[in-house]
C-alpha cells in the first residue's frame, strides 16, 4: 500500500498549523507540522516531502528566504506560500524563486487543497524529471574525452567529415565514434541526442 502524500505545514501561528494539519489529515495527507523554516530545514530528510505549505512572514527566516535555501540546496519540493499581505510585487518575487502558487488568507479549504493537489502533480512531474536528467548525466559520464569532442562537433551541427577535420582523424573513425556515442546514450537519431544535451543544459541553467 503507497504511503500518503507527506505535506510540511510551516507557520508560526499555532492555531493555524494545528488547524491546516487536522484538514490535511481529514483528506488522507500526512502533514507535519513545523514552527519555522529553520526547524523544517534541520529535519532528517526535507527532500522526502512531497508538498511544504509556508507562511510567508516568520521570524528569523521569511518563506522567500525559505524558497532561496531550497533552491541553492536542490531540494526540489514543490511549495505553495501563504500570507495575509499578498501583492504584484510578492507574487512576482515568489514565483521567481520558484514557489508553485500563492495564496491570501482567509482562503477556504478547497482553494488550499486544489493547490496541494496541483502542487503534487508537478512535484510528481518534477521528479520525473530530475530521474531523466540523472540518466542522461549518467551516460555522458561513460563517454571517453575523444568521444566527446565528437559529441560536441555533433551538436553544433557539424558533418562528420568537418568533424574529422577539425579533430585530424579519419571520417571512418568519426562514424565508429558517433555509432559509439549513439549507442552509449541509447539515442536512435542524433534529434533525440539534442534533445538530452538540451535538457541537460536547461537544468544547469
Amino acid at each position: 500500500m503507497n504511503s500518503p502524500p507527506l505535506i510540511a505545514i510551516i507557520d508560526d501561528d499555532a492555531d493555524l498549523r494545528q488547524a491546516l494539519k487536522m484538514l490535511l489529515t481529514s483528506k488522507g495527507l500526512d502533514a507535519r507540522p513545523y514552527t519555522s523554516a529553520q526547524n523544517f530545514l534541520a529535519c532528517s530528510e526535507p527532500e522526502k516531502f512531497d508538498c511544504v505549505v509556508t507562511d510567508v512572514r516568520m521570524q528569523d527566516m521569511t518563506g522567500v528566504e525559505l524558497l532561496i535555501k531550497m533552491k541553492r540546496a536542490r531540494i526540489a519540493v514543490p511549495v505553495i506560500v501563504i500570507t495575509a499581505y499578498a501583492d504584484v510585487p510578492l507574487a512576482l518575487q515568489v514565483m521567481k524563486e520558484g514557489a508553485v502558487d500563492l495564496l491570501e488568507k482567509p482562503f477556504n479549504d478547497e482553494m488550499l487543497l486544489g493547490a496541494i493537489h496541483a502542487a503534487l502533480v508537478h512535484g510528481s512531474d518534477q521528479r520525473a524529471r530530475d530521474a531523466e536528467i540523472q540518466l542522461i548525466r549518467n551516460r555522458l559520464a561513460t563517454l571517453t574525452p575523444r568521444e566527446n569532442e565528437v559529441l560536441d562537433g555533433l551538436l553544433a551541427g557539424q558533418l562528420n567529415k568537418v568533424i574529422a577535420h577539425n579533430l585530424g582523424i579519419g571520417m571512418r573513425t568519426v562514424e565508429t565514434y558517433r555509432a559509439t556515442i549513439m549507442e552509449k546514450m541509447h539515442a536512435e537519431s542524433l534529434s533525440e541526442l539534442l534533445r538530452m544535451s538540451l535538457i541537460v543544459d536547461l537544468d544547469q541553467n
